[in-house]
């Protein structure tokens, strides 16, 4: 771990969080994530060596405990009291960021934006759950399939071998705005940036699924000047 040989506790707090990576993955063991392939889903673009080695530096510092699952060979992560008190510092850059910083096409990563099915609450789906292929307009060469069913959402890029409930035609930078409630799914409909093929009622069930981001209630200051 570097250092910027500062006594000062916010530098010495850098030198762990400020490493790219760690706080994404602290984000997401707080909004659920328990296990490996989880974690990785969470952060697309973090490769498998790198997420090993930022697990075993917050396990080092205390941050996290890995405990092996009873019976299987995968190992789950929670936070110990000290990486739960980074809730805070999470919620602070969110709401900053949220509030602050303009969202940009390169922030439209198709795997972050459709690996949000933690945001997905399944017990809200249809009892035979639901499967949605996403078209995205900005990627037509790319599929993506959203499976909603207990115990929890997923996402797939090959054919989930059951017909398709709905099927939604957008972009990614629409579905990042509908997470961040810039507009709702229906506005998105309205302004004809979001087509459904499949019947209506899915479309109510799928979009009655999706919570908000916990950064939807900050409103955008607006542009810079």
């Amino acid at each position: 771990m570097r250092t910027y040989g500062q006594y000062c506790p916010m530098a010495r707090a850098s030198e762990l969080l400020a490493e790219r990576w760690t706080l994404i993955i602290v984000r997401n063991l707080l909004a659920g994530c328990t296990t490996f392939g989880e974690l990785l889903d969470g952060a697309p673009g973090i490769s498998r060596a790198l997420l090993t080695q930022r697990l075993a530096l917050l396990e080092e510092q205390d941050v996290i405990t890995k405990d092996v699952v009873a019976g299987r060979t995968r190992c789950r992560y929670t936070l110990t009291e000290r990486g739960r008190e980074l809730r805070a510092v999470v919620q602070a850059m969110g709401e900053w960021g949220a509030r602050w910083l303009e969202l940009e096409p390169h922030h439209d990563d198709p795997g972050y934006v459709l690996a949000t099915s933690r945001l997905v609450d399944v017990t809200r789906a249809p009892a035979n759950g639901l499967i949605v292929r996403f078209a995205l307009t900005d990627l037509p060469r790319e599929r993506y399939w959203l499976l909603v069913r207990v115990p929890r959402a997923e996402v797939c890029t090959s054919y989930p071998g059951r017909a398709e409930d709905l099927v939604v035609r957008t972009s990614t930078g629409t579905l990042a705005r509908c997470h961040l409630r810039h507009f709702t799914f229906e506005q998105a409909q309205r302004r004809g940036l979001l087509e459904t093929e499949g019947p209506r009622s899915m479309a109510r069930a799928l979009f009655g699924c999706i919570r908000p981001s916990p950064f939807a209630h900050i409103s955008p200051a607006g542009p810079r000047t």
